[in-house]
């Protein structure tokens, strides 16, 4: 059953990090420097970059995302994750227990995390009102279908329902997944029979 139109927003490559990670990778007491306001609340991309270095090779320049957080975390799509040569599971943000392990590179040290790269499940940001009005609960699993020249149906769409949300509800994906779409930035919300 098609609920509502919402707004898809691809997110490229990127890390969380801990405080201690950071003071690592840029230097004890380092700040992060925000260059962009993301439309989780309180969430920023910094102006701070790093390397990641796998098996097969390396990916430059991988904006590190604020405010630090209590685990260092390495978000790639699947084209990444095989150009670096790693086998990164696809979980929810935070899940990264036996995820892949990958070497973060700054410019004051270098950092080898045993675990912490993954490929972020798709999911829908879903404000508490809007959930109750279109009977969505936590961890739902919905569809997002999107329209134009190559239209498709995401499946496996985790829903994400708190207050910590903006009013606006919207889709995260990855790049990977935006390009098979065309780019779509609207899509129909399904619910699953």
């Amino acid at each position: 059953m098609e609920l509502f139109e919402v707004v898809i927003e691809g997110s490229g490559r990127h890390i969380h990090v801990t405080r201690e990670a950071l003071d690592t990778l840029y230097g004890k007491g380092f700040e992060l420097e925000p260059t962009k306001d993301l439309s989780q609340p309180n969430q920023f991309a910094s102006k701070q970059k790093v390397d990641l270095v796998g098996p097969k090779g390396t990916i430059k320049n991988v904006s590190i995302l604020g405010p630090c957080r209590p685990i260092t975390q390495i978000e790639l799509a699947l084209t990444d994750a095989r150009a670096l040569g790693i086998a990164a599971p696809i979980r929810e943000s935070g899940d990264i227990a036996g995820s892949a392990p990958l070497k973060i590179v700054g410019p004051n040290g270098e950092l080898d995390v045993t675990e912490g790269a993954i490929i972020a499940q798709r999911h829908l940001h879903i404000t508490t009102e809007d959930a109750a009005k279109y009977g969505i609960t936590d961890k739902e699993i919905v569809q997002i279908k999107t329209s134009g020249e190559r239209a498709l149906i995401f499946d496996d769409v985790v829903a994400r329902v708190g207050d910590k949300t903006k009013a606006a509800t919207f889709v995260h994906i990855d790049y990977d997944e935006a390009n098979a779409a065309n780019g779509a930035t609207k899509g129909i919300v399904v619910k699953k029979a």
